[in-house]
């Protein structure tokens, strides 16, 4: 299924591009450091156990976020 999801809202195996990063979030500089700017190949990996942190594949490397952060990126899912 395509569209714009948040980040947190993704399931694994599922992937898409960085469509934004809003800047309500108080780390969005620190989002952005790790990757995570329009364009941006990002895969959902793994939920933990509790589903909080979920595991990304970001730029070669794999990336556990909170919810509370990763609902502030936007993505275009595409599958």
């Amino acid at each position: 299924m395509y569209g714009k999801i948040r980040l947190c809202d993704m399931r694994p195996g599922e992937s898409g591009h960085v469509f934004s990063v809003s800047e309500e979030s108080g780390i969005s500089g620190r989002l952005r450091d790790l990757g995570l700017v329009k364009g941006t190949m990002v895969e959902c990996v793994m939920k933990s156990p509790l589903g909080d942190p979920t595991a990304y594949f970001i730029r070669g490397a794999l990336i556990a976020l909170r919810c509370d952060d990763a609902k502030y990126i936007l993505i275009e899912r595409l599958g």
